[in-house]
């Protein structure tokens, strides 16, 4: 019997033995930046003790993470929030630890130009800017000086369907629900792509949704789109009517300074990090689209509403979601619906024995969460977020071989794990939508 994308999804990833509930985890079938490098979760503590400074070092700061796996980016944090010890800065500038949590992370944040700010809020949140090439500036407080402070205050809560595992450390809560009344972050970890979602194709009467089967993943033509969802299309996702001939809808508002690749990364890599064609539907043995003059789409109202939601259970503080995704200027003609399993991109069947994922429609999710803070936000691509926050993967100097071979050679093998993190068309390809609560942006994030 075939249904609709999103109830498809929501059975085959978060029902009884779903993928994402029963077995040993998503990290068995693919990686994100989390499992990429420990440098990933040492930038992420500098952003949260500049927080825990723009919200004044409350006494309690909570740490959320939403799709939180099996907790594996709440350990590292963990181990580094309550191992202040291990982070030392050495002569040259270089933070490392001796037990490799922090390795990839400079002594000194890169500090980018325009971080792609939306103006106060003026009725208009979705106008989003590029990023500029880094340039240095002053320093904050060394995360020896505030570790200790944040480590007695910090408060980790997992937001997972899947139970509990069994080795979790006991500072972290798990939880089925993101909690209410946050003061902290709240971090989103390539958690949007898999917020389940309807898909349409536009014929001649307009927007219909897709109908699969979610035993063979064969697709189907189904009713004519909701209202809201319609509404959402229109302003979100063009139609071949208002699209020029190459399909591609320029937008002279929303521009960036990095391009990417629209291969595949792999397994190897991650998943792929920009929004293209190339999804397994392309290929052989793989459910096609209806036959037609189709356009398809994947509508994103729920997860807009899933990033709103997020967004107004902080009280004070900055919602993170890092995330693969695309533009109004350069949505996917064919969508990006697809799926992993065992390291391999596979046909996108939600029979719940695979990954199902899409990209995210990143300035729709952006407006979203924009409207429930009323206060600006920052989308800018993973390789300029992390190298604001120190994580540049750049060589270290030759002078550091001299007085510090050993810590050279260290310094050396983290900028190479940095290298995947910061990659165009991989990871560093990847979006990161900050959005404040209640705090300035400018305090919350380096520039």
């Amino acid at each position: 019997m075939s249904i609709a994308w999103r109830d498809a999804m929501s059975q085959a990833l978060y029902g009884p033995g779903g993928f994402f509930v029963a077995g040993t985890g998503p990290a068995e079938h693919f990686r994100t930046s989390v499992h990429a490098s420990p440098a990933f979760a040492t930038a992420l503590l500098r952003l949260l003790t500049q927080v825990d400074a723009a919200l004044g070092h409350p006494s309690r700061f909570d740490v959320v993470d939403v799709g939180a796996g099996r907790g594996e980016l709440l350990r590292a944090l963990a181990g580094l929030a309550h191992d202040p010890a291990g982070l030392a800065h050495d002569s040259a500038g270089l933070a490392h630890d001796p037990v490799g949590l922090a390795v990839g992370v400079s002594g000194e944040p890169a500090h980018s130009g325009r971080s792609g700010l939306i103006p106060a809020w003026s009725g208009s949140p979705e106008t989003v800017t590029s990023t500029t090439s880094a340039r240095p500036a002053p320093d904050g407080p060394s995360l020896a000086a505030v570790a200790p402070s944040l480590a007695e205050r910090v408060r980790f809560t997992a937001v997972e369907y899947a139970p509990r595992p069994e080795n979790l450390p006991k500072e972290i809560n798990w939880s089925s629900e993101i909690p209410a009344g946050i003061t902290g972050v709240l971090l989103a970890t390539e958690w949007l792509d898999n917020v389940p979602l309807d898909v349409a194709v536009h014929s001649e009467d307009g927007w219909r949704y897709v109908l699969v089967d979610p035993e063979s993943g064969a697709e189907s033509i189904g009713e004519q789109v909701s209202p809201d969802d319609l509404d959402w299309l229109k302003q979100w996702w063009p139609s071949p009517t208002s699209l020029p001939s190459t399909d591609r809808a320029p937008n002279p508002e929303v521009t960036w300074t990095d391009s990417t690749s629209d291969s595949e990364s792999g397994f190897g890599a991650a998943r792929p990090a920009q929004g293209s064609s190339l999804t397994a539907r392309s290929r052989p043995g793989c459910p096609e689209t209806p036959a037609g003059d189709y356009l398809r789409a994947e509508v994103g109202r729920s997860r807009d509403e899933a990033w709103a939601d997020a967004v107004r259970k902080i009280s004070r503080g900055l919602a993170v979601a890092v995330d693969y995704g695309h533009l109004i200027g350069d949505r996917p003609v064919d969508g990006t619906l697809t799926g992993y399993r065992g390291g391999r991109q596979v046909p996108p069947v939600p029979d719940g024995s695979s990954d199902v994922t899409a990209h995210v429609a990143m300035d729709s999710v952006a407006s979203a969460g924009a409207a429930v803070a009323r206060c600006a936000y920052s989308l800018v691509l993973q390789r300029e977020a992390l190298r604001a926050l120190g994580a540049d993967g750049g060589r270290p100097p030759l002078s550091l071989a001299g007085t510090d071979p050993v810590g050279y050679v260290r310094a050396l093998a983290a900028a190479s794990t940095v290298a995947e993190l910061t990659d165009p068309a991989g990871l560093g390809g990847h979006w990161w939508l900050r959005q404040p609560v209640g705090i300035p942006l400018g305090s919350a994030v380096a520039r």
